[in-house]
């Protein structure tokens, strides 16, 4: 069933990433213009659930697709990053997390690109990138919904959240590498059922 979906675009997950990329002008919007932190809230959580619905639904009705593993971490990251840019504007420190996760993506990205010049392989999730956008979600929800979250504390999750970027950053970088560097064009049959996402 998975080769059937394998070339595939218009999926039921890849709608999924692609309502998520809609979401964000829309909390955007909350947040910034409306000033409205529930709503903004609850547009996140939505996308958050769509991120976690995509990859069950990619998985259990074998949906797995190429076009999905390069949408669905597009998604993420796009909204991650919008909504550390709006966060940005009441926590300043949040720029130093922003470059990081900046660097990290163009890093894992480009060796992604390298797997895909040298195996036509597209590799799918891991589980340091799972809990990497786990961990991300908790803390911009965090920062939304604790208004009077102390300075210190929000800090820390910062430097967490920096720390699991790093890591997650080098671990792909070494899969990626080694993946490149294997004779064959076959995917490795780990990753074959990884979710879609980063």
């Amino acid at each position: 069933m998975r080769t059937i979906f394998k070339g595939k675009i218009l999926t039921i997950p890849n709608l999924l990433s692609a309502l998520r990329i809609l979401l964000i002008p829309a909390f955007m919007w909350s947040y910034l213009k409306l000033e409205d932190n529930t709503a903004t809230v609850i547009l996140l959580a939505l996308s958050g659930l769509t991120d976690a619905l995509d990859g069950f639904i990619a998985r259990r009705f074998s949906m797995v697709s190429d076009f999905g593993k390069a949408l669905d971490p597009l998604a993420d990251k796009l909204t991650q990053l919008a909504m550390l840019c709006c966060l940005l504007l009441r926590y300043p420190r949040m720029l130093l997390l922003i470059i990081v996760l900046c660097v990290k993506e163009v890093f894992v990205a480009s060796t992604q690109l390298l797997v895909i010049h040298r195996r036509s392989v597209v590799l799918g999730a891991a589980w340091h990138g799972k809990v990497t956008t786990l961990l991300l979600y908790a803390v911009m929800l965090l920062h939304l919904i604790w208004l009077d979250l102390p300075g210190e504390l929000s800090w820390y999750l910062e430097l967490l959240c920096i720390a699991m970027l790093l890591l997650s950053g080098v671990l792909y970088g070494i899969r990626n590498f080694r993946a490149a560097s294997l004779p064959t064009a076959s995917e490795d049959p780990d990753d074959a059922v990884n979710a879609q996402a980063f």
